[in-house]
């Protein structure tokens, strides 16, 4: 009973062991195994550092608004008799826009002017007695008065019959009329908007410390927000007052628009462009990555040659054996050893020299057109990752792949190729 029980006990002592020893070797295989294994280089898009020219702006958003450009109202009250015009229509200065009815207006000036002449004939009459030694001063001077009066009244009924009828102060481009026929309109009623829109200006505000960069004259680049500058203009306008509140200044500018794609009261972005500056070092926006440490780049660089972990055993020294033939002795060894003595010749991958990454920290600086300026940490000469920096790490191997190019559109590369 006890032997059996010694034979139990030792086959169950073998069994954990074997257990146990097996995990550890499974264990200490897979420590080696990922110790070992290398992962794989990650494809990322690159661009050479060089020195460009750099052209510096001041930035700013603005609102648009034509240099001519006002409210249309009427000075009478009165009833709309006709509207002489339609929305968008481009009209000529002092056009005829709007008639309001005057037919009592007209009637009182054809009285007017009846009484106007029966007074200049008093007059005339009054002069001749007055040359014949007849007429007295005072009769003269009442014929006088009561002609100069007439012709006042006249005068007055004119100008209220032209402000009956609506005209362009200037040529441009009339708005959608606010008003109906036979409405009545009282003074100061808005009819339409007329806006001339081959010259536009827009107003924008900078702060203070830019305020020495800008003059009279300089270029003035403005986009509507798609990320492009198209229109070109030039500062008309320096407010020479800073704003106590919000310590920005208010400067205008103006532009051409010809085509008519600038509209008033539109957002737009301004760039003032200042004198061109050389040896800029700049990278694509892409490439810098901002964290709390502050801002870095990945530069790529070949892999420094690793060390060998120990010295090649000396070769021992050869036992004396009895002359043979060598030709004998090469004849007589074994394939197997001919073949283990040749090194395998490296491939194309393995020649090709590998690339790691460093985490370099930088100094941007200004901004402009997708570029940023670094003022330190990178110089000419190194290479820098533009696109794929997900999941980049300090020292990771990388495979370059400039196929791709981040600062253009995707639809733009695809009808490239």
């Amino acid at each position: 009973m006890i032997k059996r029980f010694i034979i139990a006990f030792i086959l169950l002592v073998l069994v954990c062991g074997g257990i146990v020893g097996f995990n550890l070797f499974r264990d200490n295989a897979m420590q080696q195994f990922f110790a070992t294994m290398k992962p794989p280089a990650a494809t990322v898009s690159t661009t050479i550092v060089k020195p460009t020219e750099w052209t510096p702006g001041v930035e700013a958003i603005g609102t648009v608004s034509a240099v001519r450009g006002v409210d249309l109202t009427v000075e009478t009250a009165g009833i709309v008799k006709d509207i002489l015009f339609h929305a968008n229509q481009k009209v000529e200065a002092n056009a005829s826009l709007l008639q309001l009815d005057d037919a009592a207006e007209r009637a009182d000036l054809d009285a007017t002017k009846a009484q106007a002449a029966l007074d200049q004939t008093a007059l005339t009459r009054a002069l001749e007695l007055q040359k014949r030694d007849v007429g007295s001063e005072s009769t003269l001077d009442t014929a006088r008065a009561a002609a100069l009066a007439s012709a006042s009244r006249v005068n007055r009924l004119q100008a209220v019959l032209k402000q009956k009828l609506l005209t362009a102060p200037f040529g441009g481009t009339v708005g959608i009329p606010r008003i109906d026929l036979g409405q009545y309109l009282s003074p100061g009623t808005s009819v339409a908007t007329l806006q001339d829109l081959e010259t536009m200006r827009a107003d924008f505000s900078v702060p203070e410390q830019q305020l020495p960069l800008l003059k009279i004259g300089q270029t003035v680049r403005l986009g509507i927000g798609d990320g492009e500058l198209p229109f070109a203009g030039t500062i008309r306008g320096i407010d020479p007052k800073i704003d106590p509140t919000s310590r920005l200044v208010t400067v205008r500018a103006e532009v051409a628009n010809p085509e008519g794609k600038l509209t008033p009261g539109q957002f737009v972005q301004v760039r003032v462009e200042l004198p061109e500056e050389n040896n800029v070092l700049t990278v694509p926006q892409t490439a810098l990555t901002s964290s709390l440490y502050g801002d870095f780049v990945y530069v790529v660089r070949p892999a420094k040659p690793a060390a060998a972990n120990g010295a090649a055993p000396a070769a021992a020294e050869p036992e004396e054996k009895p002359a043979t033939d060598p030709a004998a002795e090469a004849s007589a060894a074994k394939p197997e050893e001919q073949s283990a003595a040749a090194p395998a010749e490296p491939t194309a991958e393995e020649q090709k020299p590998q690339l790691v990454l460093a985490q370099v920290f930088v100094k941007p600086g200004r901004r402009n057109a997708g570029l940023v300026e670094i003022l330190e940490g990178i110089a000419p000469g190194d290479e820098v990752v533009t696109a794929g920096q997900n999941r980049l790490s300090n020292g990771m191997s990388v495979a370059v792949d400039n196929t791709i190019d981040p600062s253009k559109p995707a639809n733009q590369q695809a009808a490239q190729k």
